[in-house]
């Protein structure tokens, strides 16, 4: 039975061109400059950033992916609120965004942009937080 007063999920489209490029291991800054709205190249660089201890440089990345991806859930009917599950994978690109933004916010103090990067991603599906190491 669904929830009629909850938003119907919000599914984006596939990228394929853009998605291909990535899994074939195309230099993800390729990706990323051949395909600007794809969320999960922005993702990817700013995961290698984090990982990398370059904090600014990930924020920077994943805020390009964060705003690309809202462009794209909005275009996709999105109003700002409502489910967006992780287990749709085109879906994965913007939250893993939101998730990298949330890391970097913290790691430079800025806790008021982590908590409510949380909460989106605790919004649009609480099964994100755990392979997003946000649990």
């Amino acid at each position: 039975m669904t929830n009629l007063l909850e938003p119907p999920e919000t599914l984006l489209p596939e990228d394929g061109e853009a998605q291909a490029a990535l899994d074939s291991g195309t230099p993800t800054v390729e990706v990323a400059a051949a395909h600007p709205t794809f969320s999960a190249a922005w993702a990817n660089l700013g995961e290698v950033a984090l990982q990398a201890g370059e904090l600014v440089a990930a924020y920077a990345y994943a805020r390009t992916g964060y705003h690309r991806g809202l462009d794209a859930l909005r275009k996709a009917g999105w109003k700002g609120f409502g489910p967006v599950p992780w287990r749709h994978r085109p879906n994965q690109g913007v939250l893993r965004a939101v998730a990298v933004l949330a890391k970097a916010a913290h790691g430079i103090g800025e806790i008021e942009e982590y908590e409510r990067c949380r909460q989106l991603l605790l919004d649009s599906d609480p099964a994100s937080l755990a392979p997003l190491g946000l649990d």
